[in-house]
């Protein structure tokens, strides 16, 4: 049988019962529009998770307080729980080998009021290294510097969201006053966008001098947390390690199961995020690909119905010198159109998704184009998968019972 032949003899069948064809590719089309919709939800996370953990700065290590409640339990950390690190501590690691910088931080949750508005925060007390170290950026103004520290100026630093809550958008804070715990400070600079959520937002802060929070914020010269800017990725176990071994020394500890803080690595930070992102997707994509095979069973369905109802037509074609071959293949044809438009229609429909998710839900979403051609492969694959079945019974019909069929 020749191509062109096979493809008109397909576009007929297909086109003789045009609402079950219709209604079986529609199955494939959600099928595939669903698999790219979750798969492209779970890569944009992935990729939105993995810019959050970027944005916090570059080699980095954050050492946290904490306290050990009991052998073989969790050490508990937290900022405002426990309080065992100092700004002495963070001086003491700046002298470590293959340290670039050193930015302690005190951390505090605060409400804060301007001009009639008023919203609620964190309040980070940071040095001038902290801008470095964590990769802050100042669209407008200064950020803290070492004479604000030495002076406890009362001055402040505004992220882009709380500018925005607190004087409106539009608005340059710079040069405003602020009210923190009853006492005023003067708007500086505002920083500029960076993206977040939660207790990491770097755009919903207020930075302000780490001895002013000390005293003025907190109530105390304790820090919530010290972070370590080193040379390079590679260096980091090894600090990791080096500052370990340098707070247990200052903090007088001996029992590794008594340590008093903890390390958060960034290279593993990433590694466990990115790891726990794929196998979303993976979960995600594997949800979404049961409707896939759903479409793939209405399809062999449609198929062995087709096959029953042309069982004459079967006949007819072997009793005047068709192949087996050429029967198997027409059917086969016949299902693997049925999965290549819709294809190609669940491909646009889980582009149109995606888009439709990022815009309207808020949620990042990545569509990639070795996702999409799986999809698209994986339709096909199922159209001769399913097909085969339909294809391989309508082949060895014998023609005289298939002329005598009723």
């Amino acid at each position: 049988m020749l191509l062109t032949d096979l493809m008109q003899e397909t576009y007929f069948a297909l086109m003789a019962n045009k609402a079950r064809s219709g209604l079986t590719i529609l199955g494939i089309v959600i099928g595939i529009g669903s698999v790219i919709a979750m798969v492209s939800i779970g890569q944009g996370t992935a990729g939105s998770i993995t810019s959050s953990i970027e944005s916090l700065g570059s080699n980095l290590l954050m050492v946290m307080p904490g306290f050990q409640r009991g052998v073989g339990q969790q050490v508990s950390t937290g900022r405002g729980n426990a309080q065992t690190l100092t700004l002495e501590d963070a001086k003491a690691i700046k002298g470590l080998l293959k340290v670039v910088d050193v930015a302690p931080q005190n951390f505090n949750q605060a409400q804060i009021t301007a001009k009639g508005t008023n919203t609620n925060t964190q309040i980070n007390g940071v040095t001038e290294s902290y801008a470095t170290v964590r990769s802050v950026q100042v669209l407008n103004g200064t950020f803290i510097t070492a004479l604000h520290n030495s002076s406890k100026a009362k001055v402040a630093v505004l992220g882009p969201t709380t500018a925005e809550d607190l004087f409106g958008e539009g608005v340059d804070p710079v040069g405003q006053t602020i009210r923190i715990k009853g006492l005023d400070f003067k708007v500086i600079g505002v920083t500029v966008k960076k993206g977040g959520s939660g207790m990491s937002n770097a755009d919903d802060a207020v930075y302000v001098p780490l001895s002013t929070a000390q005293q003025y914020i907190a109530g105390n010269t304790r820090v919530s947390t010290i972070s370590i800017q080193g040379e390079s990725q590679e260096a980091l176990e090894q600090l990791e390690a080096d500052v370990t071994a340098l707070l247990m020394t200052r903090h007088k500890i001996t029992d590794e199961e008594k340590i008093d803080f903890m390390i958060m690595n960034q290279a593993d930070i990433a590694a466990s995020a990115s790891s726990i992102a794929g196998t979303l997707t993976i979960l995600l994509a594997s949800i979404a690909g049961i409707s896939l095979l759903v479409g793939g069973i209405g399809i062999m369905n449609m198929m062995l119905t087709t096959v029953t109802e042309r069982t004459k037509e079967i006949g007819l074609r072997k009793a005047i010198g068709a192949k087996k071959k050429d029967i198997s293949v027409q059917f086969l044809s016949e299902a693997v159109a049925l999965t290549f438009v819709g294809g190609i229609a669940g491909v646009a429909l889980g582009w149109l998704a995606s888009l439709a998710v990022a815009k309207f839900g808020g949620i990042a979403t990545t569509v990639s184009i070795p996702a999409v051609l799986t999809a698209f492969g994986v339709s096909a694959a199922i159209g001769i998968i399913f097909g085969y079945y339909p294809a391989r019974r309508a082949a060895k019909l014998n023609p005289i019972d298939a002329l005598r069929y009723e």
